[in-house]
């Protein structure tokens, strides 16, 4: 009992007992949440997960996996374009002209960057498209219209090699203002009046058994094979004799090669071989003739 300021004790009502509470270490029960029993009966202690919440249906994940897919591979046939078109592109040989530095089936790739962003040289290995008839024509392999439409998208695109049907690939010996004559005592083709020895020619064959003595003009480049016995090359083609006919375009040039990567025994750097044109001084590029008018008509 309490007692007020008189001292007087003061009667006080009872605390009720909560209800549920059977001593003062019970807790006062808790109402249990709806859907709570269903979750206990159903074995686990996580609610059921809403009805339509499940996982995509196999045809929605197969759709999906397509649709990605092609994602992919048009993402790659675009890159694969787009290298060949402006970095570089494959191509097979078809025949014997550089041999042994190629052989027939051997697959190139080209840097195309060659001529434009790097200079081309002597010695170079350069695919370039047919100038002016050099190439006979060639029957076309006829595998159907579906084989055939399939390999020309794939050659469009990058994935295979170029068959070379319009282009050749032969080495640069002579650059615009070089030249270049066979031969002399020694039987070694000269440039500028400097003989070079050609260790890439194949083996057994003359450096050229055609005489010839050019100058290539401004914006050509004067090219031979490597088997100058089996190569139809700027010596066969140069009708007027000054080697304006026989050199080829630098604008026709596609890109130098610079490795063989099938097949995998053969895989290899290709050397413009430097020292050999490395005492040959420089040429003065021909210039336009100063009567030559340049004012408009």
């Amino acid at each position: 009992m309490a007692t007020d300021e008189t001292g007087d004790r003061v009667p006080q009502d009872p605390i009720a007992e909560p209800d549920g509470v059977a001593d003062g270490l019970s807790t006062p029960a808790v109402a249990e949440p709806a859907g709570r029993e269903d979750a206990r009966q159903g074995g686990s202690g996580t609610p059921s997960a809403p009805e339509g919440s499940g996982r995509p249906s196999f045809a929605a994940r197969v759709g999906t996996g397509i649709r990605e897919l092609v994602v992919v591979v048009v993402m790659a046939l675009a890159l694969s374009f787009i290298v060949k078109t402006w970095l570089v592109q494959a191509f097979y040989i078809p025949s014997e002209s550089m041999e042994d530095t190629l052989i027939v089936n051997d697959r190139v790739v080209v840097n195309k960057l060659t001529p434009g962003v790097i200079d081309l040289k002597r010695g170079d290995v350069v695919v370039f498209s047919d100038p002016d008839h050099w190439l006979a024509p060639t029957p076309k392999v006829d595998d159907g219209p579906v084989v055939n439409g399939i390999r020309s998208a794939l050659i469009f695109v990058g994935l295979l090699p170029n068959p070379s049907d319009d282009h050749l690939i032969k080495r640069v010996i002579g650059m615009p203002g070089d030249h270049v004559v066979c031969c002399d005592a020694a039987g070694k083709l000269t440039v500028n009046g400097v003989a070079i020895t050609e260790p890439y020619i194949k083996p057994g064959v003359n450096p050229s058994d055609r005489q010839f003595d050019i100058t290539v003009p401004k914006g050509r480049i004067w090219v031979m094979g490597d088997n100058r016995s089996n190569s139809e090359d700027s010596r066969f083609h140069d009708a007027s004799g000054d080697g304006s006919d026989g050199s080829v375009p630098i604008k026709d040039v596609t890109g130098r090669a610079f490795a063989i990567v099938w097949p995998f025994d053969r895989i290899t750097w290709l050397s413009n071989h430097p020292d050999t044109f490395a005492k040959v001084p420089a040429a003065s590029v021909p210039t336009p003739s100063a009567t030559t008018s340049t004012s408009a008509p």
